[in-house]
């Protein structure tokens, strides 16, 4: 599964909910979490681990972080080989988190069975903010954050989303995506 979302979404909370869910299921999990890379000094903070604290300590989990080192597209250059090293290392489910910022990081979308694009319910006019790059290659658009106040503002956003995916061209025959 590929992941991404503009910062904030809480993309690396909902792996970690995730993840743990599939592990007590008995699935080994792999999370490939790429962060961007400094443009100044080249260097990356690699923190979304630090972010997963429970399922870093998961004897079923692994997680890689990555730099991008100037890649484009929200992936580094070998992400596609880590997720067969994946694979071919036993784990059952490989979660990509892209550095997720807008509308061009979903290059993983071409390297993974499904494109899950995470939206907060709350941070302004999503459909100007994301348009269509990102969009039109999502699998599945989850509003995240949805509840207490952020009820009303995530089936706001979640009606504008419905609408938006029936306005643009099918990827695929069989699957339409889901909000």
């Amino acid at each position: 599964l590929g992941l991404s979302g503009p910062p904030g979404a809480g993309k690396s909370t909902f792996i970690e909910c995730f993840g743990k869910m599939l592990t007590e299921r008995k699935y080994k999990v792999s999370v490939l979490a790429v962060d961007p890379s400094s443009s100044t000094s080249g260097g990356s903070l690699l923190g979304d681990k630090t972010r997963m604290t429970e399922l870093s300590r998961d004897m079923n989990a692994y997680i890689r972080p990555s730099p991008t080192r100037g890649t484009l597209g929200g992936v580094t250059r070998t992400t596609n080989e880590a997720i067969l090293l994946c694979e071919g290392g036993g784990y059952n489910v490989v979660l990509v988190e892209t550095v997720g910022v807008g509308q061009s990081e979903f290059a993983v979308a071409d390297m993974v069975d499904m494109f899950i694009l995470l939206l907060p319910p709350a941070g302004g006019d999503e459909l100007q903010g994301i348009k269509r790059g990102i969009i039109e290659m999502a699998d599945l658009v989850a509003i995240n954050k949805a509840d207490g106040d952020l009820i009303v503002p995530a089936r706001r956003i979640q009606a504008e989303y419905v609408s938006a995916l029936k306005l643009l061209r099918k990827r695929s025959k069989v699957w339409r995506p889901k909000v």
